[in-house]
């Protein structure tokens, strides 16, 4: 009889142990919601919002990492000028962020313009790419 109310005890025991494999997955997958799924929603989120914000003379940068001004905006397309004279026509999805004004949008060094003696070399005994010659190299 004694053998009996241990075998009633151990069956008592190992039902309350088998919820713990599932408790804990549900916790694993609770986690997961809230470290990964949940701020990747945000992210969308805010990305669509910003899209949809887009209107023309807006400065953006795309998802190839091209910068431009937005030309006009139509449903689902925009037109940016990405140098003078240069239209493209892409999705509005592939603009990735408005860029404030002085940004990398100048051109330059710090969005400064471009000037002449950034272009010419420093010293005229420097080597340059163009004054490689493959007969040169030490074998």
């Amino acid at each position: 009889m004694g053998d009996m109310m241990i075998l009633a005890a151990s069956k008592s025991s190992s039902g309350s142990t088998n919820l713990l494999p599932i408790l804990i997955i549900v916790v694993l997958f609770g986690v997961l919601y809230v470290t990964m799924i949940r701020p990747q929603r945000n992210r969308q989120r805010n990305a669509q919002q910003m899209q949809s914000t887009v209107v023309p003379g807006s400065r953006i940068r795309t998802t190839a990492g091209m910068y431009g001004t937005v030309k006009s905006v139509e449903d689902g397309d925009v037109v940016v000028e990405i140098a003078p004279g240069v239209d493209i026509r892409m999705l509005r999805r592939a603009v990735m962020e408005v860029v404030q004004d002085g940004g990398v949008m100048g051109g330059g060094v710090n969005g400064s313009a471009p000037t002449a003696e950034a272009d010419a070399p420093a010293d005229e005994h420097e080597p340059r790419a163009d004054d490689w010659n493959p007969q040169d190299r030490n074998v």
